[in-house]
């Protein structure tokens, strides 16, 4: 089994970005466990990449089960399914989280802690000096603690 994978996820602006994720380990959970992190910090990240996966942010990797062609060759209703509650909920926690991490945290913030891009990565993606992301993420973090409240 691969333990690296090549995924298509959708960015913040809504553009196909292609990344390469590793199956056994977040680069937050990476960061936590060598002590760049602190347990608020990593609380904070786990929360927003979870109400980001219950949002269905991310890109569809399964096959589309929409409804099945009518007689005469014509498609279904183009509609999309209603989104549950739970699905509204983590959207609107995610929204709230990245608008407290405010313009130009909330880049590296989704970039690592969502598209499970590592620091260097995020940081050449966004053309960062080296090491600037580490500082910049602990912020965002930091601003997104407070939003949900992680003690």
């Amino acid at each position: 089994m691969a333990s690296h994978v090549e995924q298509m996820i959708e960015g913040p602006d809504g553009r196909p970005q292609r990344v390469m994720v590793n199956l056994g380990e977040s680069p937050l959970s990476w960061l936590h466990a060598r002590g760049h992190l602190s347990d608020r910090h990593f609380v904070a990240g786990d929360l927003l990449r979870a109400d980001w996966e219950k949002a269905g942010l991310g890109a569809r990797v399964t096959m589309c089960w929409d409804a099945a062609p009518r007689s005469g060759g014509r498609r279904g209703p183009e509609r999309r399914a209603d989104p549950t509650v739970a699905q509204l909920s983590a959207r609107e926690r995610f929204d709230a989280a990245m608008q407290a991490a405010g313009p130009g945290l909330a880049d590296i913030l989704w970039r690592v802690a969502c598209a499970g891009e590592g620091l260097v990565t995020a940081e050449k993606a966004l053309g960062w000096p080296g090491r600037a992301g580490k500082l910049v993420l602990t912020l965002a973090l930091d601003r997104v603690a407070g939003c949900y409240r992680v003690p």
